[in-house]
């Protein structure tokens, strides 16, 4: 008996000793899409705050391809001892599972979340030349010509894609979709008035609704956008069922210790609700979230559940 109890208390003291000390080398934020986008942003904004509460550098490594499932294996490979995270936007943890058929992880059961970093909006934009001004004039437009209105997205299962898809689900309408390899060019083709219409995220296009080349008819969040106050929401518009964000969160391979993920999700609300962190995101067009590991897990499950329907119901592929 004192031999168990003797082993006990050495494991209890391992277990505090472990949390002292993490992080004794450094760190990977694995982000898995090329530099330049929303997710490397967020990574990039809260790297060099983790380094400074934590005393380890916190280095960002772009993982790209496969839609972002690439790192996200990657990362659900990795030891899970607190020097791996993927910070990731919301495709490779909730979309790519329900698309990708032999997908070679589980978000749910492979990965450990941490926090939701921040979100935003879409927006549905149409030409500045388009002859819709609100939502209504779209959905009136769809019930009278189904499946003729071209709506752009960056690929099939994209966050774009699917709220259009959603919308249309909402509204009892169709349109039909354009996949583009990528945002960029799906805003060109929506610039030059060879598409009619796209839900896109909000800091993409923002910058082309103020300067008066896109009209923004709805955005898709549970509230207005301070860079668009004059916008409705989609809710306002009279489609409840319509708010969608897009989002990223800070995630870990499963199995990472219990106090190694509390004192990492405590540095990462800190950096995350940094003002100047925050005066970026604002500025971006992004919301910071920053929610615990248990309520990210949360929303995890009902975004997982949320858009396994809207595919299935769509009878969406990548193909």
């Amino acid at each position: 008996m004192k031999k168990i109890l003797s082993i006990l208390a050495v494991g209890l003291i391992a277990v505090g000793a472990h949390a002292q000390t993490w992080p004794t080398k450094p760190a990977t934020l694995v982000v898995p899409f090329p530099p330049g986008g929303s997710t490397d942003t967020v990574a990039r904004s809260i790297s060099p705050k983790l380094a400074a509460s934590l005393g380890q550098p916190f280095l960002v490594d772009n993982k790209a391809g496969a839609t972002g499932t690439i790192g996200a294996l990657f990362v659900k490979r990795a030891a899970p001892d607190g020097y791996t995270f993927l910070v990731t936007s919301l495709g490779p943890l909730v979309i790519a599972p329900h698309l990708i058929k032999g997908l070679a992880y589980d978000p749910l059961k492979d990965l450990d979340i941490i926090t939701v970093a921040a979100q935003a909006p879409n927006v549905l934009v149409v030409p500045a030349e388009s002859p819709h001004k609100s939502v209504a004039d779209v959905v009136a437009y769809e019930k009278k010509n189904p499946g003729k209105m071209t709506f752009a997205s960056s690929g099939n299962g994209s966050s774009d894609h699917l709220t259009a898809e959603l919308f249309w689900q909402q509204s009892g309408t169709t349109g039909l979709h354009v996949p583009y390899k990528g945002g960029a060019p799906a805003i060109t083709d929506l610039l030059g008035n060879q598409v009619d219409a796209s839900f896109q995220n909000l800091n993409a296009v923002v910058q082309n609704i103020k300067a008066g080349k896109l009209r923004a008819l709805a955005v898709t969040g549970g509230k207005r956008s301070t860079l668009l106050p004059e916008v409705p929401t989609m809710a306002e518009a009279g489609f409840k069922g319509v708010e969608v964000y897009s989002w990223q969160a800070v995630a870990a391979p499963k199995g990472l210790p219990a106090d190694v993920r509390a004192k990492a999700s405590a540095a990462m609300v800190a950096a995350l609700n940094d003002p100047a962190v925050k005066s970026q995101y604002m500025a971006l067009g992004l919301e910071v979230v920053a929610n615990t590991p248990e309520q990210a897990a949360a929303f995890e499950q009902q975004e997982f559940a949320r858009w396994k329907k809207v595919i299935e119901t769509g009878k969406i592929t990548i193909d």
